[in-house]
């Protein structure tokens, strides 16, 4: 027989029931605040692995030098166009006067090639046009002393002719006539020696038409030598024409060096090449710099998110999604953008050591690949600071289609594989 502890089982009920309605309101509440949690993440990709992004401009000068002043502040606002730094320019002003001077006399020697190729064109086309009429004379001035010549071989074979015609009638006297003949021989003797003088002056002529021939031929050479020496007139003009060219040559590379002595002379004022904020100056005045050495950088307004989302959480992920952005400086404040892009490859193929994975001690890491986040224009946005390096948590809504599928896209399939099927 048992007997009932009077209390007992009441109590060890209720306390039972007090802990069931606990649990139940637990699990309740557990279930209000996750569901929501569940379903967002099924249509949502977030990750802490996020940055706010942007263009850091480093400012270098562009040649050597010492710098004089200094014009850019800290983490102030500048233009395009600002003047940050100046160089000191007496060196350059010295190579641009050298230049200058040197181009003038380029010029100077050019102007007086050209004007030489002139007068060689000019006299050597009349030195030939000389040398061709010298030549015709002296063939006539040959041709005539020749005809001289053989007019006085003629008549001096003619005297002598008459001469022997005369000795031989002499000879010829017959006894019979011998009386006659003595009373003529003095005119003989008078006759021939007329003849003989006759000779002798013809034999003079010949003698003279001789030389004469003589120096005409030599003329007549002298002449072909000059028209030869005139004719490789166009080989003169040519040379000089080529001289010319160089002339020009030197001329173009004179005024080359004087631009670019200008350009090093603007060179020693470095200008700010874009809006944005003076950060990192590490120049002073005085300072000796090279050129490419990094003086001070400028970051300008426009930043953006890189976001580094794990290989698993990018499966749905294409531009055009809209994205929530908390940033940790203002954790109040909801800024909105959409995927711009996605890497090509892993943030580790990109590092300065990429990863070899064909070693015996492979262990497989979930890989995260980068995503750019453009933040969406809103109008009543607070006036607050966004600079490369804060920490963000982007969180994108994967379930949006994003772009249509004929826009541009950031992650289009290779060539050959626009037929690919997702596997089960």
């Amino acid at each position: 027989m048992t007997t009932d502890i009077p209390g007992s089982a009441p109590g060890l009920s209720r306390k039972k029931k007090i802990i069931r309605m606990g649990a139940a309101g637990l699990i309740v509440l557990v279930l209000v605040f996750s569901i929501p949690h569940f379903i967002h993440s099924l249509s949502h990709e977030s990750t802490d692995d996020a940055f706010i992004d942007g263009k850091i401009i480093s400012v270098s000068p562009r040649v050597a030098g010492h710098v004089i002043k200094v014009y850019a502040t800290d983490n102030r606002w500048v233009k395009a166009g600002d003047l940050l730094v100046e160089l000191d320019p007496g060196d350059f002003d010295a190579r641009l006067n050298a230049a200058k001077a040197a181009l003038e006399s380029a010029k100077a020697a050019d102007q007086a090639r050209n004007i030489e190729v002139e007068l060689t064109q000019i006299t050597a086309t009349a030195e030939l046009d000389e040398a061709r009429s010298s030549m015709e004379a002296s063939k006539a001035a040959v041709q005539e002393v020749m005809a001289r010549l053989a007019m006085a071989k003629a008549a001096l074979d003619q005297i002598r002719a008459e001469a022997d015609s005369a000795n031989a009638r002499h000879q010829m006297v017959s006894p019979q006539d011998l009386d006659h003949a003595k009373v003529a021989e003095h005119i003989t003797a008078a006759g021939l020696t007329a003849v003989q003088k006759r000779i002798e002056i013809q034999k003079a002529a010949v003698q003279e038409a001789d030389a004469a021939l003589k120096a005409a031929e030599a003329r007549l050479h002298q002449a072909d030598a000059r028209l030869v020496m005139a004719q490789a007139a166009p080989q003169r003009i040519q040379q000089s024409r080529f001289q010319a060219d160089v002339s020009g040559s030197n001329m173009d590379k004179a005024e080359a060096e004087m631009i670019q002595a200008r350009l090093s002379l603007s060179y020693t004022k470095i200008l700010a090449p874009c809006d944005g904020v003076v950060a990192k100056k590490g120049v002073e005045p005085g300072q000796f710099v090279q050129t490419g050495q990094s003086l001070l950088a400028i970051v300008p307004r426009e930043v953006w998110v890189t976001a580094n989302f794990k290989e698993t959480q990018i499966k749905r992920m294409k531009p055009g999604q809209p994205v929530e952005i908390t940033v940790d400086t203002y954790p109040d404040i909801a800024f909105h953008g959409h995927v711009d892009s996605i890497q090509r490859g892993t943030g580790a193929r990109f590092s300065l050591l990429p990863p070899e994975n064909a070693t015996g001690n492979y262990v497989k890491v979930v890989q995260r690949v980068p995503v750019k986040i453009v933040f969406d224009p809103q109008k009543d946005a607070p006036p607050v600071l966004l600079t490369p390096g804060m920490s963000v948590v982007p969180d994108v809504n994967v379930g949006d289609s994003g772009w249509p599928e004929d826009a541009p896209d950031n992650n289009p399939l290779p060539p050959g594989n626009k037929g690919a099927k997702e596997t089960t």
